[in-house]
């Protein structure tokens, strides 16, 4: 069900700096919260206002500037940070503890009961100020299930907005989160979110597979940026669903995602990798022979995505020894060159041996064609 009627809670000025290469100015955070919010994602979440005291400031910046999306922020699960997240003017507040047995230890040393005590606390806090309210357990996939069930009954009867589930060193499999979200589904009626980290290469079919089990929620940042190996990448999702069916995505302005990925890959000084989903320079490029011929009769015989939904365009390479006639063929048509089917597989042999000798350029072919096409007659 969730799979048509979900939000996507866009994490990357606050997840995504944590990224290595993060150094978002105020000035370039509200640059990237402009343009996701044109993009139509339903959330923004911003660092914790605890951070620093420009953190503080970008939060109340942000929530000034009259976006659609609605300003949440993240903070740890105590009253101070709660009562500092609520002063900046932000519409919710998502909070989180760790309820993993290495956390507990490790990290903050409390009990499950002081943690219950404590999340008490602070969503009935937040909800009397009003701000939508997110309780989060983090590592939740290594959390004991009866653990988290107890804490999340206890917000969900205060009346929180909605819970989280947090795959916090990405564990998990796709299995095992979409059999943990479809047991709390059966358990609460609030809402459920989905936080996937990419260690282990799964977030991507983790988030979706959340989302097919009843969550209605997903943390995302562009390009996946975030602590380690990030998180699910806001693009990749948006792929996975459109494959799914585009109708699923067609609530958000899909060609700005090229946009979002080259401002982000720019300000944190990354690539964006050759096979990235949708924006990867070779995300529509087709090579090999028997491909470059089916596509041009029918793209959909080799692409799941249509790159015109995106902004983008397709591209047939034909500078390579396995291109065929037919890619050839659209190549000529693409300059305008008369040639008939006879020259071209010609041609095409020609294209072959010398990329047998060396490496050649979409130039090499072009210049090739434009000889042919100037010699005929002769």
């Amino acid at each position: 069900m969730s799979l048509t009627n979900f939000a996507i809670i866009e994490s990357t000025l606050r997840e995504g700096e944590q990224f290595v290469n993060a150094f978002f100015s105020t000035a370039e955070k509200i640059q990237i919260a402009t343009l996701l919010d044109a993009f139509g994602v339903e959330y923004l979440e911003l660092t914790s206002p605890l951070a620093s005291p420009e953190s503080y400031n970008d939060c109340v910046t942000i929530a000034r500037l009259g976006l659609n999306a609605k300003i949440l922020t993240h903070t740890r699960c105590n009253l101070e940070d709660a009562k500092k997240a609520v002063d900046t003017g932000v519409a919710g507040v998502d909070v989180v503890i760790g309820t993993s047995s290495y956390l507990r230890e490790f990290s903050h040393g409390r009990t499950i009961d002081q943690i219950l005590d404590v999340a008490q606390e602070v969503v009935a806090y937040l909800l009397s100020q009003g701000v939508e309210t997110r309780f989060s357990t983090e590592d939740s996939l290594r959390s004991d299930v009866d653990d988290i069930i107890r804490v999340y009954q206890a917000v969900c009867e205060l009346g929180v907005h909605r819970v989280g589930i947090a795959d916090t060193v990405g564990v998990g499999t796709p299995r095992q989160i979409y059999d943990l979200v479809a047991c709390l589904r059966r358990e609460l009626t609030c809402d459920i979110e989905f936080h996937g980290h990419n260690d282990s290469g799964c977030a991507i079919a983790n988030a979706y597979a959340a989302l097919e089990a009843g969550a209605t929620h997903i943390d995302t940042s562009v390009l996946g940026i975030g602590e380690r190996n990030g998180i699910t990448p806001l693009g990749g999702l948006v792929a996975r669903l459109y494959a799914t069916d585009p109708a699923l995505v067609k609530k958000y302005h899909l060609p700005l995602i090229r946009n979002l990925d080259s401002l982000v890959a720019r300000l944190v000084q990354v690539d964006i990798p050759f096979n990235n989903y949708i924006t990867g320079f070779a995300s529509f490029t087709h090579k090999a022979g028997i491909h470059a011929k089916a596509v041009l009769n029918n793209p959909a015989t080799y692409e799941i995505l249509r790159p015109e939904d995106f902004g983008l365009t397709r591209y047939i390479h034909v500078a390579h020894r396995l291109t065929g006639w037919n890619a050839v063929k659209g190549r000529a048509e693409q300059l305008g060159l008369g040639l008939d089917d006879q020259q071209l597989k010609f041609l095409t042999n020609e294209i072959k041996t010398m990329a047998d000798h060396g490496r050649l350029t979409l130039d090499d072919v072009d210049a090739l064609l434009y000889d042919a096409a100037n010699n005929v007659g002769d």
